[in-house]
């Protein structure tokens, strides 16, 4: 399966005789023999509930992967910027800079609390590995003893990166952080071309090539059966392409 980081596919199944189709990042590098989406579950929605409903070997059908907000120039310096879900796209692109990118990466991610962070251990681990990576956390309701950024984490970045118009930037999140940011950068004099993003979650239901894949179901990164009783709030969902099992958590619906 060919794809470039940071594209979408689309998770299809039918719940009451209507199809259900919800779009979801690959969290994994093309080429490393496995496949992941990250998905959180939460109790009011309906395509992650019924991904954690799965059981190892079940098939999943899944779109073909697209989407545009992919490594544009690996020789410039690269700032993320997400909230919530847009997290996702992020986490494969940062990779893929850190490892072929001749710039430096930077992440600015904001969330509302410090449990609502995913990836904080994978970005943290890249860091301590990688002197070209940063991850700046930001949060809306921060609990006792945070001492980061707190607020909106676009309104940061001025602060974060000396000269604006040296970096390119990657956006994804909540539609009016994805606005908000392209208003700053341009009062900051980062030229638009510099600026790419989108408003969160994209895809078309109903124009994607539909293919079918058993998958592979790990808790927090651990495989283990399933427990009726047991709630599982991340999972990764893996095509069997090379019996890997994968190790990272994602997104909302």
């Amino acid at each position: 399966m060919g794809y470039e980081p940071g594209q979408h596919t689309t998770i299809r199944f039918e719940r009451e005789g209507e199809e259900v189709v919800r779009p979801y990042t690959a969290t994994s590098l093309p080429g490393t023999g496995r496949f992941t989406l990250a998905i959180r579950r939460y109790d009011d929605g309906t395509a992650s509930v019924y991904m954690h409903e799965r059981e190892v070997g079940d098939e999943v059908e899944i779109g073909e992967l697209g989407g545009n907000l992919t490594l544009d120039d690996p020789t410039a310096n690269v700032a993320c910027v997400a909230t919530g879900t847009g997290i996702t796209p992020m986490a494969a692109l940062i990779k893929q800079h850190v490892d072929v990118g001749e710039g430096e990466t930077r992440l600015f991610f904001g969330e509302r609390t410090e449990e609502d962070v995913i990836y904080r251990e994978t970005f943290d681990q890249l860091a301590a590995q990688n002197a070209s990576f940063e991850a700046v956390y930001s949060l809306s309701e921060p609990g006792e003893g945070w001492t980061g950024p707190i607020g909106p984490v676009q309104e940061h970045l001025p602060e974060e990166l000396e000269e604006l118009a040296d970096w390119q930037f990657y956006v994804c999140g909540v539609p009016e952080m994805v606005v908000e940011t392209k208003e700053l950068l341009s009062e900051e004099g980062v030229p638009e071309e510099q600026v790419l993003r989108t408003g969160g979650r994209t895809g078309r239901p109903g124009h994607c090539k539909v293919l079918r894949w058993p998958v592979e179901i790990a808790g927090r990164g651990v495989s283990r059966p399933r427990s009726a009783t047991r709630r599982i709030d991340r999972i990764a969902v893996a095509i069997r392409s090379a019996g890997a099992v994968p190790n990272e958590p994602s997104a909302r619906d």
